[in-house]
């Protein structure tokens, strides 16, 4: 369960992530430091598909796998969030708007489960169009250049990461509602 392969993929995106923030203090010229961030977190965030899809495809998925993998997607997130954030690429809002979601709805999930309710916080295609945005915006916003001399990945990555926001916002607000009548039912 520990060291099956899907599981060692998402303990190397773990691992990977003080590459990604480290990349940053490194004396190379910022374009190169902005170049290497962004690769780096698109084979990061790559392995979280890779590992779901091994995992089904070996039968290898199990309850760890299950718990490790949304904690290392918001390392991978809130660290990012961080670094751009102390870049000034972000806002304090928006990272702690998205930070401040992933907290709560994890709390939630968890809330849930204690009571036996955890269908109605499953993952919903609101979440993970939210997730697709957050992705794409954080690695626009770390490369932070001119890509191809043409697309502006700054002008891009901040339109996209307000966009991922209000997903954010939105897809917290369907699994508070979501949750709602359970909570009801348990408060009782």
């Amino acid at each position: 369960m520990f060291l099956t392969l899907p599981t060692l993929l998402t303990w190397a995106r773990i691992v990977a992530i003080p590459l990604i923030v480290g990349v940053f203090y490194l004396h190379w010229p910022i374009a190169e430091v902005n170049l290497t961030a962004s690769l780096l977190f698109i084979v990061v965030a790559l392995t979280d598909w890779l590992d779901g899809w091994l995992a089904r495809r070996l039968n290898q998925t199990s309850s760890f796998g299950a718990f490790l993998d949304p904690v290392a997607d918001k390392f991978l997130v809130s660290a990012s969030l961080l670094v751009l954030l102390e870049l000034g690429r972000v806002t304090a809002l928006i990272a702690l708007i998205i930070i401040g979601r992933e907290i709560a709805i994890s709390a939630l999930r968890e809330w849930m489960a204690q009571i036996g309710a955890s269908r109605s916080v499953a993952v919903h295609m609101l979440g993970k169009l939210k997730t697709a945005a957050q992705m794409a915006a954080i690695v626009l916003l770390l490369f932070d250049g001119k890509l191809f001399g043409v697309i502006d990945c700054h002008l891009w990555g901040t339109w996209l990461i307000y966009v991922a926001c209000a997903l954010t916002i939105w897809s917290m607000a369907y699994y508070l509602q979501k949750s709602l009548p359970d909570i009801r039912a348990k408060a009782r």
